[in-house]
């Protein structure tokens, strides 16, 4: 009975993991699916080390203006100003312009930089 009993708990606690381990999405590393497109070399669903160097360096390139390969205080001003942006257009599900303490719990954390550390009802970087 006990040996019958515990075969069925066993069965319904993997039955239970195989669904939740169904409804997560296709782990991209907190990347906008766009730019998993783009930049999944191996199309492994997530960003390596490398093609994350790929994504920053194409995106730093897109605001070097000057085109000098580096990024002035102007020019990283202008990229923070734009990550933001698409960081509360993508998140701010209420649609009043910043991100509150709920909505930055559905931004994934980044592989490259470890846990977030939320800023108060603000938009990102105020």
């Amino acid at each position: 009975m006990k040996t019958t009993q515990l075969m069925i708990l066993g069965a319904l606690l993997g039955a239970t993991a195989l669904a939740g381990a169904q409804d997560k999405p296709k782990r991209g590393g907190g990347f906008p699916p766009e730019i998993i497109e783009k930049f999944d070399a191996d199309k492994d669903g997530k960003l390596s080390k490398e093609e994350r160097e790929a994504a920053r360096a194409a995106h730093e390139k897109e605001f070097d203006k000057d085109g000098d390969g580096k990024l002035n205080d102007e020019e990283k001003k202008a990229m923070r100003e734009d990550r933001e942006k698409k960081m509360i257009a993508r998140f701010d599900k209420d649609g009043d312009g910043k991100l509150s303490d709920e909505e930055k719990k559905a931004i994934p954390a980044r592989p490259d930089r470890g846990a977030r550390k939320d800023k108060g009802d603000k938009p990102a970087g105020q």
